[in-house]
């Protein structure tokens, strides 16, 4: 005969069903005990014969109470006995029930668990748990999972998104590679000038692929998810950021103001630090010439703020929103071998929204853009 499972339910019935037998046991003992005590303390009646004392067994007749000796005593503590004995198996039996049915209703939640785990995958992670009930461990774990499900989403939405771009943004450069090699080897009086241009401006389509690919990856890793969190403080990461060197503002001869006052923040160090960079190099990038880009870092009582603005061309209220998608740009401009793919403010709300952040932007009457990010309350873009 095969040995059953030793599965939570079968373990939390003995428990539960042991317990139960105990205290009802311990029950029906003392009752058992007292009423044999009683038996032993019931008065007997005697009769005298010739000077002797004989025990009358039965009922008196006259004082209509029962009597007997020590044959009748035996006998109803038998009979006590094995009531008791008889009740103690019912109330293992009903015991054993009992400590079945709870058993059951304690492990519902996680029969509930169990089925929405399985019926879950990779197409259907938008699904939650959502247990009900107090706060216990069961719906602790019930909501660690709901939170598993959640990034695994994200994770996943972030690769089918990545590979979207990917296979959209890189199609146009590689055929205009392809094309430029093509027309080359089909010329026969190529010289190796000619060739040395081909090459150049194929170096040149790499790095703005190899920037492309960079700026993807860091777009999904940030939808992803943020990792490991430090004690940040916006006004070092920025000032370091504002430290590096960039060609555009001196090109364009541009005014940077900074005002940077200590704002704690816990944070992934590596994307706290991009979405500082990608703000920054925004404003410089869509600024105009002896334009300014304003970077100020400091506390509210809503959290940590960091704010960049930038002076630029007048963007209407309605596309601040679209700015923030990936490969949106203002206005018809494609994207440009400067690194600007219209990814940079879509990294900064991944970013943002990664670490509970809130990120508002708003047009300037005069033009450009304002954008502040808020550690600390929900987030959102916009």
């Amino acid at each position: 005969m095969p040995i059953p499972r030793r599965t939570a339910r079968l373990r939390l019935t003995v428990l539960y069903g042991g317990a139960v037998f105990l205290a009802c046991g311990a029950t029906v003992g003392a009752f058992t005990w007292a009423f044999c005590t009683l038996l032993a303390k019931r008065p007997q009646i005697y009769l005298t014969k010739d000077g002797k004392q004989i025990p009358v067994p039965g009922r008196h007749p006259q004082i209509g109470v029962s009597v007997g000796g020590l044959g009748r005593h035996a006998l109803d503590q038998q009979q006590v006995l094995i009531v008791a004995g008889i009740a103690l198996v019912v109330i293992a039996l009903a015991a054993v029930a009992v400590g079945w049915l709870i058993a059951g209703w304690v492990l519902r939640p996680l029969r509930t668990i169990t089925a929405a785990a399985r019926r879950i995958s990779a197409s259907s992670l938008h699904e939650r748990l959502d247990l009900a009930g107090p706060e216990d461990e069961l719906k602790e774990l019930g909501d660690t999972l709901d939170d598993l499900f959640a990034r695994l989403e994200a994770s996943f939405e972030a690769q089918r998104r990545f590979a979207a771009n990917a296979s959209h943004e890189l199609r146009t450069p590689l055929t205009r590679e392809r094309t430029l090699l093509q027309v080359t080897l089909a010329d026969p009086g190529s010289t190796a000038s000619r060739w040395q241009a081909v090459s150049r401006e194929l170096l040149a389509s790499n790095a703005e692929q190899e920037h492309l690919i960079e700026a993807m990856l860091t777009l999904a890793s940030s939808e992803a998810g943020s990792g490991e969190r430090e004690p940040l403080d916006l006004a070092v990461v920025t000032a370091q950021a504002l430290a590096v060197p960039r060609p555009a503002i001196a090109e364009l001869g541009l005014e940077v103001q900074a005002d940077l006052e200590p704002a704690l923040v816990a944070g992934d160090p590596l994307l706290v630090q991009q979405l500082v960079a990608n703000l920054v190099d925004n404003a410089v990038r869509h600024n105009r010439a002896g334009g300014n880009v304003q970077v100020s870092t400091g506390t509210s009582p809503d959290g940590a703020i960091l704010a960049v603005a930038n002076s630029g061309p007048v963007i209407p209220a309605g596309e601040v929103g679209r700015l923030f998608q990936p490969f949106q740009r203002f206005g018809p401009r494609p994207a440009r071998r400067d690194g600007g793919h219209g990814l940079g403010l879509s990294i900064v709300g991944a970013i943002a929204k990664a670490h509970g952040a809130t990120v508002t932007a708003r047009t300037r009457a005069d033009g450009g853009l304002s954008v502040e990010v808020t550690f600390g309350g929900a987030g959102s873009a916009g």
